[in-house]
């Protein structure tokens, strides 16, 4: 049995040196792209310029927020998926800022677990996207992870269904909901820089 090509979503970049490009996604039931509002919330949370920052997307799906830190001068941004036809997308947005922005060697994307990745990843970084399907209970599984990869004085943007209850070593920032989303801006509680 055939099976017909995914539609394309896309959503466009809102801010930065690739304000208003496209980027494209396959359309895939867990794949939910952050939207326009909460975005420009959220880089309004951040800063509009991340130059210096090193930015994890570990839920990466459209690419959206990692595009987007990278459209804001952010020195480097690893996106992390398991599913093929999202990296493919990935891969081919990169190309097409490529054509036009000087993306470099500042992407990495990753194929790999998003427990897994936590683990074994090394580095930590300034901002972590963190965006996992809504139906599974991740999170639960992530804040040791989490921890352990982000930087001090760093940040954690989570996206969930409802409203989350972190741990004790964890301090919500900032949060807002838009429709059936929830998002905070989180920081290690112990770990101010």
């Amino acid at each position: 049995m055939s099976r017909k090509p995914a539609h394309q979503g896309q959503v466009r970049i809102i801010g930065g040196a690739w304000r208003s490009r496209v980027v494209r996604f396959p359309e895939l039931p867990d794949l939910r792209p952050t939207s326009d509002r909460v975005r420009e919330t959220l880089f309004n949370w951040l800063g509009q310029d991340l130059t210096g920052k090193t930015c994890l997307d570990l839920f990466a799906g459209s690419g959206a927020l990692g595009f987007e830190a990278l459209s804001r001068n952010a020195k480097s941004v690893v996106m992390v998926d398991t599913v093929a036809a999202v990296r493919a997308a990935l891969t081919r947005n990169a190309a097409d800022m490529q054509a036009g922005a000087g993306l470099g060697d500042r992407l990495t994307i990753v194929r790999d677990d998003a427990l897994q990745f936590l683990r074994t990843c090394g580095p930590v970084f300034d901002v972590i996207f963190c965006d996992p399907p809504f139906r599974e209970e991740w999170f639960t599984r992530l804040w040791p992870g989490l921890q352990a990869a982000l930087a001090p004085g760093g940040v954690l943007y989570a996206e969930s269904g409802r409203m989350l209850e972190p741990p004790p070593s964890w301090q919500a920032i900032k949060s807002g909901r838009a429709g059936q989303v929830f998002y905070q801006l989180m920081m290690r509680a112990d770990n101010h820089g």
